[in-house]
């Protein structure tokens, strides 16, 4: 057959199990995420069916599909707001980094992956999935909750972090030496500093430069500055999925609402089909083995979270169910541990077990979350009832 056919025949059929796998999703009330990892480990090396007429359109895309993510995240937020969200919840998200960075790097070194594999592994299970939290929230009706702005104060601190971690991830995969990691961190962190002194004293210029009462140019000016703005980063060794971020950040006001707007359905797109060549490039055979350990590193960092946002919830006098709302709406991973993940295979660098690794953590962290922030208040009222002493009777 003919490859464009063939690559079209593939495309739209996957599209179109992708639809049916997100109204699957939201009728059982869950991240469509782990649906579309299991499509991908389907279709992918070693699954049912290979498709590989669409792998380079699928790598292409999903590339594009972090730039987008990335962008949309950076959207949400001013370069203001991060700074003084981060002076508010240092605290708890230096607790947040420590507890959920190290169980990851340790088990990496512990399975002989080096230095490399414990950051990588270190930062899928840092994050949180931002996405995911946000729907939990929003689908709970908890919008509203003493606990939720501590909640989103935690995820700017994971956002800011990552800004910082990519780039140093980054190179740490190009592989260059010692000194030469040094200048290329240099200058990534020289980059994100100015790029946000910029979004903070002229980001009414960014966002006048792309905005537009067309929406036709405003897509077209919106989707060419971030690939123009992520290719320039990756050519100065900064990620560019940091590029588009920082190009969200200087996006604000008015048009920051309108671009979100204009660019969900594309971001939908282009991220699930992210996580589908992610999937696509995971031989399901591989994960078996390392189940046992990702049902290790789920329970572990699952309680690490909750210890993080009962901390930090507590700090500012919440009652102990807010405490623990806080805590288990922090548990899932999702799209940026996927991402992480992603990066270090593209680079080569780490073992291939890492990839099957991160991808069972994510399928079980996306699925527990929800459910622990379903179920976790009537969970503590049962433990809290059962510790009371009973009363003395008259």
């Amino acid at each position: 057959m003919d490859r464009l056919a063939l690559t079209l025949i593939e495309l739209g059929a996957v599209v179109f199990c992708l639809g049916l796998l997100a109204r699957l999703a939201g009728r059982i009330g869950m991240s469509p995420i782990p649906l579309y990892l299991v499509g991908g480990l389907c279709f992918g090396a070693g699954g049912f069916v290979e498709l590989s007429g669409m792998k380079e359109f699928a790598h292409l895309s999903g590339e594009i599909g972090v730039i987008l993510l990335l962008l949309m995240l950076g959207l949400e937020y001013t370069a203001t707001e991060l700074v003084t969200g981060l002076r508010r919840s240092w605290q708890a998200g230096v607790l947040d980094l420590v507890l959920n960075f190290l169980p990851g790097a340790g088990l990496a070194v512990l399975l002989g992956w080096g230095l490399v594999g414990a950051m990588v592994m270190g930062g899928v299970t840092y994050i949180s999935s931002s996405g995911i939290a946000a729907k939990v929230i929003t689908d709970l009706g908890r919008i509203g909750n003493r606990e939720t702005p501590v909640i989103l104060s935690i995820l700017v601190f994971e956002d800011l972090a990552m800004a910082v971690y990519l780039p140093i991830l980054t190179a740490t995969l190009a592989g260059v030496s010692f000194l030469g990691g040094l200048q290329t961190v240099g200058i990534s962190l020289a980059v994100v500093t100015v790029v946000l002194l910029v979004a903070l004293r002229h980001g009414h210029r960014v966002s006048k430069a792309v905005h537009s009462e067309n929406s036709e140019v405003f897509l077209l000016n919106l989707l060419g500055a971030a690939l123009l703005v992520a290719g320039v980063a990756a050519a100065l060794q900064v990620s560019a999925a940091v590029g588009a971020f920082m190009l969200g950040i200087a996006i604000s006001g008015a048009t920051a609402h309108s671009a979100t707007q204009i660019l969900e359905p594309l971001r939908d797109l282009f991220a699930a089909i992210f996580f589908v060549a992610f999937g696509l490039n995971t031989d399901p055979a591989s994960i078996p083995p390392v189940l046992g350990w990702a049902l290790v590193l789920a329970v572990i960092t699952a309680a690490t979270k909750i210890i993080t946002g009962v901390w930090a919830a507590k700090r500012v006098g919440i009652a102990r169910p807010g405490r623990f709302r806080a805590g288990a709406a922090l548990i899932a991973r999702g799209e940026f541990s996927i991402v992480i993940a992603g990066l270090a295979v593209t680079s080569g660098v780490v073992e291939a077990e890492l990839a099957a690794l991160a991808t069972a953590y994510v399928l079980l962290m996306a699925i527990l979350g929800p459910l622990a922030a379903r179920y976790i208040e009537p969970v503590v009222k049962k433990f809290t009832r059962r510790a009371r002493p009973e009363p003395v009777p008259a």
